[in-house]
């Protein structure tokens, strides 16, 4: 078992990316390509100064591409902060076995490593609130995002477990937030969410948020699940309250599996970062230091 990044299953060079635009795209052939990052389930590739070709390198990232190239074209429009809309559709082939996107490139750098600054607090809210609209009866199913808190306990809590071993960041009080979490009702109507609005997903150019990536666990569920993204993207406490003030309407319920939620991230982040990706690592560990410093 496999406790940190996932494996590729595919290994995906400036080679393949080059062939697969000559076949289908050949009009892009001319703009140089080089590799940007690779996460747990794609590759990416800057494609000229204006686009960037984004390739699942495994085959469960596989659905959450298409979910991408099928719905986010249809909620971009109505979000106040940019969106990488696929300019392009790829098409599997025989040596490349998934769809792919050629997006346009979107700038800023990651907000990990530039955080947001305070006066963002009401853009962010209102992205949310602009995302957090119904779906439709078909909008893609997430086991893992936007479901109840108790469908994650056992899996988070091994992790939790093993983390009281190694570090000092399982308080009683995130004991306690965790546990109030599991115990507070889904008391909202399920919406559309991003489902992994972590730093690496928002980009922050010069303190402002500039774009918000990585689309492929679109899903409808609950929208806790986007509000934790508060902990692990605004450092000062007033922030992080004023930007669920401007949310607005927020029960009690609500916020209490919002902060379960920034748990379930900050313990996978920290759990997996800690064996290979020193990045993940300080992430879950502002976030549930932050969590922390909010009870």
């Amino acid at each position: 078992m496999n406790l940190g990044t996932p494996r590729a299953e595919l290994e995906i060079d400036a080679t393949l990316v080059y062939r697969l635009l000559e076949e289908q795209h050949p009009d892009l052939t001319h703009l140089p390509i080089h590799l940007v990052d690779a996460g747990w389930d794609n590759a990416m590739f800057r494609l000229g100064d204006r686009l960037c070709v984004r390739l699942p390198h495994r085959n469960l990232a596989a659905t959450l591409i298409e979910n991408e190239q099928t719905w986010l074209p249809l909620l971009a429009d109505r979000l106040p902060i940019p969106v990488p809309t696929p300019y392009r559709f790829g098409k599997p082939t025989q040596s490349y076995p998934w769809r792919w996107s050629v997006l346009p490139w979107l700038t800023g750098i990651t907000a990990d490593q530039q955080e947001p600054h305070a006066n963002q607090a009401k853009l962010f809210a209102s992205f949310l609130r602009s995302l957090h609209q119904p779906a439709p009866y078909n909008a893609p199913i997430n086991t893992v995002r936007g479901v109840s808190l108790n469908l994650r306990a056992a899996s988070i809590e091994e992790r939790i477990q093993r983390l009281k071993t190694t570090t000092n960041l399982i308080t009683p009080e995130i004991e306690n937030t965790w546990n109030q979490a599991l115990s507070a009702t889904i008391d909202v109507q399920a919406t559309w969410l991003h489902g992994d609005l972590h730093a690496r997903n928002v980009l922050v150019e010069n303190g402002a948020i500039a774009g918000i990536i990585d689309w492929g666990d679109i899903t409808s569920g609950d929208i806790a699940t986007d509000l934790a993204s508060v902990w692990m993207l605004f450092r000062d406490r007033n922030t992080r309250q004023q930007v669920l003030a401007e949310y607005a309407n927020l029960s009690e319920a609500t916020l209490q599996r919002a902060k379960g939620w920034a748990i379930v991230f900050g313990v996978l982040l920290l759990d997996t970062g800690l064996i290979d990706n020193p990045r993940h690592a300080v992430m879950g560990e502002r976030t549930l230091r932050r969590v922390c410093e909010d009870e």
